[in-house]
């Protein structure tokens, strides 16, 4: 196994005991057991390195989030080995009545497993979702039911309820279809993201 697979799949595996321990919401307990059991048969590996965009200036200081939490140590860990490998994108159709003006060039997404992920397959996307201070992300839906792993501050908000902030090792399921966004507050918002894209029979 090469170097960079194995990386991948260390990260894989604190990613199951770090979301094994903090998602708490029995739907999202039985979309992570189905999301991790499908990930013990590998996709299509992508080759070729990664690229950042200039918010990326901002992941130093998302990942240096202080947690005595063992789990969420090791997962930030391993994150960092593989962040290299990941190809930073902007979400360039949105809502921007939803939006803040600073939307486009403060926010990044990068698809770790999944369409363009470092694990190339459609039945699940393993993502993560950076945030410069200050910035909304816009309101958003997608079929796909989908738990969140949150590793700083921020808040969230499901259909037209209220803000929460989940706070570090905090975690929310999103029923299919259901109308989402978040927030970073003064520091960096930075989020895992897992989707089980197609439901397996």
């Amino acid at each position: 196994m090469s170097q960079r697979n194995e990386d991948l799949q260390h990260f894989i595996d604190a990613a199951f005991v770090a979301f094994d321990k903090c998602v708490k919401d029995p739907q999202g307990r039985r979309s992570i057991a189905e999301i991790f059991s499908a990930l013990e048969r590998p996709g299509m590996q992508r080759e070729g390195n990664g690229s950042r965009l200039p918010v990326c200036a901002f992941l130093a200081d998302a990942l240096s989030v202080h947690t005595s939490d063992p789990a969420l140590r090791r997962i930030m860990e391993l994150f960092r080995r593989v962040e290299p490998l990941l190809e930073w994108r902007q979400r360039t159709k949105y809502d921007a009545a939803t939006a803040s003006e600073n939307f486009l060039d403060g926010h990044a997404n990068a698809m770790i497993i999944g369409p363009g992920g470092l694990e190339i397959r459609n039945d699940l996307w393993f993502g993560v979702t950076l945030l410069a201070p200050r910035v909304r992300y816009p309101d958003h839906n997608h079929p796909p039911e989908e738990t969140y792993l949150v590793l700083s501050d921020g808040e969230f908000r499901q259909e037209d309820g209220d803000w929460f902030s989940p706070g570090i090792g905090g975690s929310f399921y999103n029923i299919p279809g259901i109308k989402h966004a978040m927030r970073s507050v003064d520091t960096p918002l930075f989020a895992f993201w897992v989707l089980l894209a197609e439901r397996p029979h």
